[in-house]
This record gives C-alpha cells, sequence and structure tokens, in this order.
C-alpha cells in the first residue's frame, strides 16, 4: 500500500520535515481508523530542535492494533536513525491516568505541542496540582540520583559525562517551568524558565553554567576538561530545583 503524501510543519528544519511527512502518511495509512491524533511536542513544537535533541510525538489510538502499528516498524526505525524520532503511544481512556502519572511530562505537553493530524487530544487534559507536585519531586529526586551515579561510574569518560549533560537539559528546563506556573505565575518556554529560575539562586555564574549547558546540548560535546565541572553544577541546579518543588503545596 502507498501512503498518500501528507504535508505536515513546514516552517521546521528540512530532514525532520521529511520523516514527520512521512510517518504521519504512513500512519494514517496503516493504523486506519484506530488513529485518532498525532501530535508533535516539546522542542519540536517549538521548532528549537537541537543537535541532540529526540523529536518527540505521541499518537493517541482509539485501539492498539499490533498488526496495524507493525507495519510501521521499518519507517519507525528510519525515522529515529534520521532525527532522533521517539513517538510514545496512546489510547484515547488512557490520556487521563498518563498526564496524572506523568504529570511533569504532560504539563509540558500542554504547554509546548503542535497538533500534525486529527484533533487535539490534550485540550481538556489537565494535571491535579497534588499529582503534578509529587510527580514534579520524584522526576528532579531521580535526576540527582542518576546524574550523581553517572558522575562516580563514568568520571574519566568526557563524553559519558558530556551525553548526561545534553540529556538533562530537558527535564531541567521543564521542571522549571513547572515550578514557576505551581507557584502561580504563566510558565514561560522552558528554557526562558530555567533562565529565571538561575536568578533566584545564590551565586555562582549560573548565566555562564546554562550558556554551556545549552552549547553542549546542540554539540553534544563539551570542552576538554570541562564536562565533569559542568556536570557537578547541573547536579547542584537540580538539587536547587528540588528544594524549590518541596516547597510547593498542594492547596
Amino acid at each position: 500500500m502507498q501512503p498518500p503524501v501528507v504535508e505536515v510543519a513546514a516552517d521546521l528544519p528540512a530532514p525532520v520535515r521529511t520523516v514527520l511527512t512521512t510517518f504521519v502518511s504512513s500512519a494514517t495509512t496503516f493504523l486506519g481508523p484506530t488513529v485518532r491524533s498525532i501530535v508533535l511536542f516539546g522542542s519540536g513544537a517549538e521548532n528549537r530542535l537541537r543537535a541532540t535533541s529526540d523529536v518527540n510525538v505521541v499518537v493517541v489510538l482509539g485501539a492498539f492494533d499490533a498488526e496495524r502499528v507493525r507495519s510501521l516498524s521499518e519507517t519507525l526505525l528510519a525515522g529515529r536513525a534520521a532525527v532522533r524520532l521517539n513517538v510514545m503511544w496512546l489510547l484515547e481512556s488512557e490520556l487521563s491516568t498518563a498526564a496524572e502519572a506523568f504529570g511533569v511530562k504532560f504539563a509540558d505537553i500542554l504547554r509546548r505541542r503542535r497538533v500534525l493530524w486529527g484533533s487535539d487530544p490534550f485540550k481538556s487534559v489537565a494535571v491535579p496540582r497534588h499529582l503534578a507536585i509529587a510527580r514534579l519531586r520524584q522526576v528532579l529526586m531521580n535526576l540527582v540520583m542518576r546524574l550523581r551515579a553517572t558522575y562516580a561510574m563514568h568520571s574519566q569518560r568526557e563524553e559519558r559525562l558530556a551525553a548526561a549533560v545534553a540529556d538533562a537539559a530537558g527535564p531541567l528546563r521543564a521542571s522549571a517551568a513547572e515550578i514557576i506556573e505551581l507557584e502561580g505565575s504563566a510558565a514561560p518556554p522552558p528554557r526562558e524558565a530555567l533562565e529565571i529560575f538561575s536568578r533566584s539562586l545564590p551565586s555562582g555564574d549560573w548565566e555562564r553554567a546554562l550558556a554551556t549547558i545549552s552549547q553542549v546540548r546542540e554539540s553534544g560535546a563539551a570542552e576538554p576538561g570541562a564536562a565533569g565541572p559542568l556536570l557537578l553544577k547541573v547536579i547542584d541546579l537540580a538539587g536547587h530545583l528540588l528544594e524549590r518543588a518541596n516547597a510547593l503545596t498542594p492547596r
């Protein structure tokens, strides 16, 4: 079966646009009536992708038909290899449960999304405040522990430390935006949210640190000798975010 041509996201970089166009065309063909929506979220929705960014997409289904989904395997593998395509599969009936279970991720989806096909499945989704706070604390505590373990195991391998810094940038930014929103202000875009948050911290040259984190996220590498100290700075930053998250009240 030859998928029809579907043009999506014309403002995105050409390789990303090509992969998304192919994926949406194939998904709507092979998934047939089971597919309800295809939504781009995160940095891709803002057209702020970097070299280390995943192209994050959620496919919302009426039912998970294994044979239909299986037909997309090669398209998914090619998209992953080309632009780090990462697809989340959800049933319509699971949206509220998923939002409650993964509050930080879904709060970010609610702020940064672009419907590529179908209706907007998130327009009526909300994350209860007490669950959002609990999940925020969990995400940050897990991040702190995971980054410490990475530093302990790979402190002599700069490429692994730089990769950890790049991977941590997204959760740090999303958490900062979530904290600002839960404190009662409109959440700015995640990158700006982390910059705003850093201005409230004790002195520590945070502006330079955030600029270096962004550089590592964009390039996937750090200057020789810089990755270790930078990862320790990221751990410190995650700890400050956790302190602020712990001060939030369910009210």
